[in-house]
């Protein structure tokens, strides 16, 4: 993705002139996908620069965009310093994505309903990528980086699928997973509310393959699993004991032989909490995407009766991958999370944001037992480099290093830029 300026002037700037407004709101109202996502919507918002007088006003009545009339549910703000960041291409971490600026941006903020917002969320997310698209002169398909030729042939009728009977709580549970390759054992461990299909395209690599046994399996009450027993419908919460001992269970189901765990984000978490409690059983953890405790990422719009889960759960983590990852890898991650169960993202996230702290248990992983490589995306600002390299920092003998171009997803949003860092990463385990 090149570096761009428009005309010399800051993208916000030049965004917000009288002209290139009319020519955003034209390029909103001749969108495919956004005519598709506003499926019947009315609703009002303005994108705002909190510390000028600017303001871009989108109105959809049934679904069509409309003349700016009338007052908004609400307004996104920021300041035009922060909008001229946002508005770059490539944006730099945090300011991919709004809800990555409310959470990292001091000036960014929600002002009015904030429930309209969230019902919003697909909404106002398509108009700003149209809005950086116009600001920088280029069509929405090129705000990111291409496939290269050939690169994303996947390779999935060589998975080998099928289910197994794991012993969890006490209970039988037949959880799916699939598997490619032959040689030491890698377990895979997907994000909360989502399932194996995560690793699909990571698992066509013939590198990664030859002599590594990567096997994917979906966490009970995700994909094709069975869920945990005796869950009341809505009702179910992931804790860290629960997590830990599902995935002991599999690996001991599965009969795998001192595998290497490997999971981004809640998965990158437990994998933490595994080289602590587990290092006689396994031979080393990669912990992507994680540290020893995030805060900030529950949100009650993800379980809530007037929000769409389907859409805005996607919309939630959407922002998280990086800008340049192929926008046809990104699109099957919204994908999948919009098919997940109800409430069962809101549980996950109970563990990942919630009931997972590992500030006096990190100290005390013995990485000679089992080694710990961790790695996080540049453009992940719900776990950022920072938080992970100083949560490495705190297990002797542990390894970090950051990736470039990538976000939360890594294995998902660009697999194939992430299996060079996993190919690394599983070098440095066998080394140890």
């Amino acid at each position: 993705m090149p570096d761009r300026t428009v005309n010399g002037e800051a993208p916000a700037r030049h965004l917000f002139d009288a002209e290139n407004l009319r020519a955003w709101s034209a390029a909103c109202a001749n969108d495919v996908e956004l005519s598709q996502l506003a499926a019947s919507a009315t609703v009002g918002f303005d994108i705002v620069v909190a510390d000028d007088d600017l303001r871009a006003p989108f109105r959809f009545e049934g679904g069509t965009l409309v003349a700016p009339e009338g007052p908004a549910a609400f307004s996104l703000a920021a300041d035009l310093a922060d909008w001229n960041r946002f508005f770059h291409l490539p944006p730099p971490p945090a300011y991919q994505n709004f809800f990555g600026m409310l959470m990292r941006v001091p000036s960014a903020s929600v002002v009015g309903s904030e429930l309209a917002m969230a019902q919003s969320a697909h909404l106002f997310r398509r108009v700003l990528e149209i809005g950086r698209a116009v600001a920088n002169g280029v069509t929405t398909a090129e705000l990111s980086d291409p496939v290269e030729p050939g690169s994303a042939v996947s390779k999935k009728s060589s998975l080998r699928g099928g289910y197994v009977t794991a012993q969890i709580e006490g209970e039988p549970v037949d959880v799916y997973y699939e598997e490619r390759g032959q040689g030491r054992d890698v377990l895979l461990l997907h994000t909360a509310g989502a399932d194996g299909r995560q690793y699909h395209d990571l698992m066509s690599n013939d590198a990664l393959t030859a002599d590594h046994r990567l096997v994917a399996f979906d966490l009970p009450g995700h994909g094709r699993s069975d869920p945990f027993p005796n869950r009341v419908i809505g009702g179910y919460s992931l804790t860290t004991e629960l997590y830990a001992s599902t995935v002991l269970a599999v690996v001991d189901a599965l009969g795998l032989s001192s595998p290497i765990v490997s999971g981004s984000s809640m998965g990158g978490e437990i994998c933490l909490e595994l080289a602590y409690r587990a290092s006689d059983i396994l031979g080393g953890v990669i912990a992507c995407e994680a540290s020893e405790k995030v805060n900030g990422r529950k949100v009650a719009w993800a379980k809530h009766p007037l929000v769409n889960e389907s859409l805005f759960v996607p919309e939630w983590v959407y922002g998280l991958m990086a800008p340049q990852s192929p926008e046809q890898y990104r699109r099957k991650v919204w994908w999948g999370y919009s098919q997940g169960g109800f409430s069962t993202f809101a549980g996950d996230i109970d563990f990942y944001s919630g009931d997972w702290d590992g500030t006096e248990r990190v100290p005390l992983i013995d990485t000679a037992a089992c080694p710990v490589v961790m790695m996080t995306g540049e453009y992940d600002y719900s776990c950022t480099p920072a938080m992970s390299e100083a949560t490495a920092a705190r297990i002797p003998g542990a390894t970090f290093w950051p990736m470039p171009q990538l976000g939360h997803f890594p294995m998902a949003e660009n697999p194939e830029l992430f299996a060079r860092h996993f190919e690394r990463a599983l070098k440095e385990i066998e080394h140890r």
